[in-house]
């Protein structure tokens, strides 16, 4: 009994201190970069575009990465949430569950969640260079797209997966088709898929590796799909070896990534949270 009570209290002692080494780990970087992003950070710098004088001293801000962040991130949403539902539907609805090809699916898409993005990105370049497409807009959106899909689809089986069979069987022994089954389960379901969605396009946002070799970088805001365009990850991988005043721009920089990233995540559990209550 003592034996036992002893490898409790050691268990306990060992999450706790897991739990310790995460928060410590989160917070030193969130110090570290509101230690040197703060101060950094100016009006200037978040709602203006470079200036002819930007490389060499301080002139303008990096608004054009804001905006090519976005330029990127919220079409490649679109696209990835529109392939994504559907195939997790299908194979948790229209095919069972334990079927081959579910099973398929989960281990194809199990892979491709496990492929860094840079290899997304070497993949995207060389068929952009087969085709001749330059960097630009478009080839960050397809290649975003191609590292969203997978989180979306992995995240959102397993929330479909947790729908109780009973529920399933109840709508169908009361004679509805699966279209009508369907639209049951995904009130059910649609607070996580909302988290998903949200929490795949922080990390998409986030992403330097798969964009360095399909939107290139530009000093100036991208007008169209084929212009090259900057983004935050890469305005901070850029800046961060170079002379100063670059690695203060860098900080600044990575401070507003940071806040964006935080707002994506504490909003998706926020929704989360009010669709679970209204059950909507």
């Amino acid at each position: 009994m003592k034996l036992k009570y002893t490898e409790e209290k050691l268990m306990k002692v060992l999450m706790l201190l897991a739990v310790a080494v995460v928060l410590a780990a989160v917070l030193s970087i969130v110090w570290t970069i509101c230690v040197r992003g703060i101060p950094a950070l100016s009006a200037d710098l978040v709602f203006k575009t470079p200036g002819k004088d930007w490389n060499t001293q301080a002139d303008g801000g990096f608004l054009n990465a804001i905006a090519g962040s976005f330029w990127i991130v919220l079409p490649s949403t679109l696209i990835a949430t529109c392939i994504s539902i559907p195939v997790v539907f299908y194979i948790t609805m229209y095919k069972r569950r334990s079927s081959a090809l579910s099973y398929a699916a989960r281990l194809a898409y199990d892979v491709l969640y496990g492929i860094p993005s840079i290899v997304y990105g070497a993949f995207a370049f060389m068929v952009m260079v087969m085709i001749g497409m330059r960097v630009s807009v478009l080839g960050g959106i397809l290649v975003t797209t191609l590292l969203m899909v997978p989180m979306m689809v992995r995240s959102g089986d397993e929330i479909a997966r947790g729908v109780p069979d009973d529920m399933v069987d109840a709508s169908y022994s009361l004679g509805a088709t699966k279209w009508e089954t369907l639209k049951v389960v995904l009130r059910q379901v649609l607070p996580g898929m909302i988290s998903a969605i949200l929490l795949a396009v922080g990390r998409a946002i986030g992403d330097a590796a798969a964009v360095m070799f399909t939107a290139g970088f530009s000093d100036r805001t991208a007008t169209s799909l084929s212009d090259p365009t900057a983004t935050l990850p890469l305005a901070v991988f850029n800046w961060i070896t170079m002379p100063d005043p670059f690695p203060d721009r860098a900080y600044a920089a990575a401070f507003v990534l940071t806040v964006i990233v935080l707002v994506l995540s504490l909003g998706s559990r926020w929704i989360a949270h009010v669709l679970t209550r209204h059950k909507l």
